[in-house]
């Protein structure tokens, strides 16, 4: 699984995920970008991570790759598992289904001084649709369409934090 973690004013989120090579790649660089684009970029930390460690080190899937290069966004990405210091730092873990999140809930439990507010990214998007599903096993559109849910996710998480 992978989370994207986000934090404010210094203090960042991070998007979690299964494998890291996916879905949170994809919303951490669409939060990117919008903090960029909005000139507040220096507000916010931005990671993502797995809670697998099955990917480590790797890049993201070439589809999700080439899907972000379709709009314009690079990333230098490398899939890492989340970690105890993730949920000490982080304010925000934000992940894509309810396995991530109750994994992410579970780990955080054997955390001292966990600070992270862990929740769906999807609870953010305006269309409801709380679950953004893995696109690993799917086609070129699949990734288009998680990249569409991060983005109206993400600019309403932007909206709501600051």
């Amino acid at each position: 699984m992978a989370a994207t973690q986000v934090q404010y004013s210094g203090l960042p989120p991070l998007q979690n995920l299964l494998g890291n090579i996916c879905r949170s790649p994809i919303a951490e660089a669409v939060f990117r970008k919008l903090v960029t684009d909005e000139k507040v970029e220096n507000k916010w930390m931005t990671d993502s991570a797995a809670v697998s460690d099955w990917n480590v080190g790797r890049s993201p899937d070439t589809r999700a790759l080439s899907c972000l290069r379709n709009h314009g966004i690079e990333t230098a990405h490398k899939a890492r598992q989340v970690t105890k210091d993730d949920f000490q730092t982080f304010d925000y873990i934000l992940c894509m289904d309810e396995s991530n999140l109750r994994d992410l809930k579970r780990k955080s439990n054997q955390v001292k001084d966990c600070k992270a507010k862990i929740e769906l990214l999807g609870t953010y998007d305006p269309q409801k649709q709380l679950i953004i599903e893995d696109p690993y096993y799917g086609s070129e559109k699949d990734f288009e369409t998680v990249y569409e849910q991060c983005v109206r996710c993400c600019k309403v998480f932007l909206e709501k934090s600051h």
